[in-house]
């Protein structure tokens, strides 16, 4: 986490300040903003790993004071303008196409604007896998399915108890009840209640008209800005048949129990 305030240049309007951040994921928050703010990402990673990154950004829902650039060689092009309100917008580009140049917007009242946003480093694979324009609800093969049980950063057998559906946001979410946790990165599936029963929520986009229904699933997915993404869902009776195939004929990626 990044913070910094506009009125300590407050005599000096045009003033640039240079930020470094060297975590993988992170937030800025710029009160009073006034004059620009060069963000240097610089991941504890090789430079030669630059290459095969994707940066991806999310304003945070109140953000404003200031434009927010992508910067190469003094040329900028606009990512994130002030006042735009897209809900749940997120903004990504490859790490060697610039860095991020935010600058403040004239205001009256500086006092009442905080610009910010957070950020996510992660390979172009990944991110392509998140924010996939084609086909994005498409059922996945066996062997993405098997793929993805390796991958993901959850892997949990659950049933739908609920959809919630956002239309604003264009994103439904799934209220899901764990039978059993595989793996998770995060603690988004925690124990609720005196009943100690597993829950958690994951999302997935509105126009793939998720609806509650009988049956365990194979759930798994990308923790994306600190929530879950759905990735590959088949039916659990489905992932067992495709992993008891793929491991009699030892072609299974990685093992995993899949009682």
């Amino acid at each position: 986490f990044s913070s910094s305030s506009g009125l300590t240049h407050e005599s000096h309007r045009k003033d640039v300040e240079q930020v470094y951040l060297r975590c993988s994921e992170g937030s800025i928050e710029w009160m009073y903003p006034t004059g620009a703010l060069i963000v240097n990402l610089r991941p504890n990673i090789s430079p030669a790993s630059y290459k095969h990154l994707t940066v991806c950004i999310k304003p945070f829902k109140d953000s404003a004071g200031a434009n927010i650039y992508l910067e190469k060689t003094g040329e900028l092009k606009l990512l994130v303008r002030d006042g735009d309100r897209s809900p749940s917008r997120v903004y990504c580009f490859g790490y060697d196409q610039g860095g991020l140049f935010v600058e403040a917007t004239p205001q009256q009242d500086i006092s009442r604007k905080i610009t910010g946003f957070q950020y996510e480093l992660m390979s172009k694979g990944i991110a392509a896998d998140l924010h996939t324009a084609s086909a994005p609800c498409r059922p996945c093969s066996d062997t993405e399915v098997l793929l993805a049980v390796c991958t993901s950063d959850f892997v949990i057998r659950g049933s739908i108890q609920n959809v919630t559906n956002e239309a604003e946001e264009q994103e439904s979410i799934i209220h899901v009840g764990v039978n059993k946790l595989y793996r998770q990165k995060s603690k988004v599936f925690q124990l609720t209640g005196e009943s100690g029963n597993w829950r958690g929520q994951i999302k997935t986009l509105l126009e793939c008209g998720v609806k509650p229904g009988d049956g365990d699933f194979l759930f798994t997915g990308r923790m994306h800005f600190g929530e879950a993404r759905l990735g590959c869902a088949p039916r659990f009776k489905d992932f067992q048949r495709m992993y008891k195939e793929a491991k009699d004929k030892g072609l299974n990626p990685c093992e995993i129990g899949p009682d």
